[in-house]
């Protein structure tokens, strides 16, 4: 079964390391967590549970990670 990477962003009012514990009970990988510009962290899962992050009410919003390129505008 191969496994997909999400980044994963919380509602403001969460508490992260709440929903950290509840994720990685079910299996999920943390990764890295985001607190600056949005309460969140990237995840690694298979790709047949994200219903997992359906699932958490306190998860806001999620889609997979992907490479980002930003180009110099002169």
């Amino acid at each position: 079964m191969s496994e997909k990477s999400y980044i994963v962003q919380l509602k403001d009012t969460t508490d992260v390391n709440k929903v950290k514990s509840d994720l990685e009970a079910s299996g999920v990988k943390i990764g890295h967590v985001y607190d600056t510009v949005f309460k969140g962290f990237s995840v690694t899962l298979p790709e047949n549970s994200v219903s997992t992050l359906d699932a958490h009410p306190e998860v806001q919003h999620y889609e997979a990670d992907k490479e980002m390129h930003t180009t110099k505008k002169d």
